[in-house]
């Protein structure tokens, strides 16, 4: 390949790898924590039912104004507290550039969402990975001293272990001068999120997605609240990079969405419920699961292994997800679809380990 126009430094770049999106084929997907069930019925009713021609003429609302206004009542903030962006993974990179290019390095978890370190090559940012605990829970004194910044995502990725709210402010309370960045992909599915911790904390982004509790991974959205000074950073970088990054049918549903509360807790209600029910066949097949709040589970099989289990269910349909990284290669990280999804994972497993023994 030819990279001679390439800028320099591109070629080094080791891009995110996302996981697999098979097209073409019937698969049981459980390998990209995607929501199993159909989002908000008053999102997709409007989604059917209003006319976008003349708004897809026009340029969208460049601050969002509505959507913003619905995530500030859910949260129970201003509006000036909330930043709204294309996907949580551009209101990431929009934070880092803005709150972590510093001379102290980045402090985040070793085994963590893996666009972290994706965005720290991308923006020369110098970071230091906290190992976890043997059993993949968080020491929150290694976060201490010198730092450009904390992000961790809560509950953790790929684990789905919970750090609890007076750790969270533990933290905090660590780097009181730097910004600490709560990841709440999956917050929706248990515990509590550190919104509630905005208003007493100057140095708290808390970051959250449609993509995962609100089933609206197709329309990339995604958002960060915080006090003011830091949403005015996260808007400054987003005006110099890209003025009008949400657009006007995204902006329309995902505001349905955030307001339909009901739906959206017994939706998340229904996937805990699955989660529980399926780490309970897990246990019973002999597997050893790691504790989740999120929409699935990390999980060590029994023999043949990981790697081979992946690849087994993988010929009959069934996707995980395999990691082939140092502390977790022996575990699979499997998605919490549908009651019948889960069913027919653990009758597969069952089948593939009896084979095996």
């Amino acid at each position: 390949m030819n990279t001679s126009f390439w800028s320099p430094g591109l070629e080094q770049l080791e891009p995110y790898t996302p996981g697999e999106q098979p097209s073409g084929k019937t698969l049981i997907k459980l390998n990209t924590n995607e929501n199993p069930y159909p989002a908000s019925p008053q999102a997709l009713t409007l989604l059917a039912q209003r006319d976008f021609a003349d708004a897809l003429r026009r340029y969208p609302d460049p601050e969002s104004c509505a959507l913003r206004t619905a995530i500030a009542e859910r949260y129970d903030l201003s509006d000036t507290q909330v930043f709204v962006g294309n996907g949580s993974d551009e209101v990431l990179a929009l934070s880092f550039y803005s709150f972590f290019r510093r001379a102290e390095p980045l402090l985040f978890p070793d085994i963590t969402y893996s666009f972290y370190p994706v965005y720290c090559q991308l923006f020369e940012i110098k970071s230091r990975c906290i190992p976890l605990l043997e059993d993949f829970s968080l020491d929150i004194e290694e976060f201490s001293g010198a730092a450009g910044g904390i992000i961790i995502p809560n509950p953790n990725a790929p684990t789905g272990r919970y750090l609890s709210l007076d750790r969270v402010e533990a933290l905090l309370q660590l780097q009181p001068e730097r910004v600490v960045i709560i990841d709440e992909a999956y917050i929706d599915f248990g515990g509590e999120s550190a919104t509630q911790l905005i208003d007493r904390y100057p140095n708290l982004l808390v970051i959250h997605t449609l993509s995962k509790s609100y089933a609206l991974a197709g329309l990339r959205l995604g958002f960060a609240m915080g006090q003011e000074h830091l949403i005015e950073g996260l808007l400054r970088a987003k005006n110099s990079f890209n003025s009008y990054p949400i657009d006007a049918i995204a902006q329309e549903v995902a505001t349905a969405a955030i307001r339909d509360r009901t739906w959206h807790a017994d939706n998340c209600g229904k996937v805990a419920a699955t989660r529980r029910r399926t780490e309970k066949a897990l246990l019973e097949l002999g597997f050893d699961t790691i504790p989740s709040t999120a929409n699935f589970i990390l999980a060590k099989p029994p023999a043949p292994g990981a790697e081979a289990l992946y690849h087994a269910l993988r010929e009959r349909g069934i996707l995980v997800r395999y990691f082939n990284k140092p502390r977790i290669s022996d575990y699979l990280r499997i998605s919490i679809g549908t009651d019948d999804d889960m069913d027919q994972l653990i009758r597969n497993c069952k089948e593939i380990l009896a084979s095996q023994s």
